[in-house]
């Protein structure tokens, strides 16, 4: 479990970097931000649910 939640600190700190880089410019962020956000979103849900898995699996 705290495999997956380093992991998930990581993705979620990964992503905000990438916002935060985005929001510096008056210009909407090039589509390849875009999608390395997206994506990493999706890998962030991906690890939520295999954490809740965990989780409930332990307490069973």
């Amino acid at each position: 479990m705290d495999k997956l939640e380093a992991l998930l600190n990581r993705l979620k700190a990964r992503q905000r970097e990438l916002i935060v880089q985005a929001a510096e410019y008056d210009l909407i962020p090039a589509d390849s931000t875009l999608k390395r956000i997206a994506e990493l979103e999706n890998v962030i849900a991906a690890v939520e649910a295999v954490a809740d898995e965990e989780a409930d699996r332990h307490r069973n």
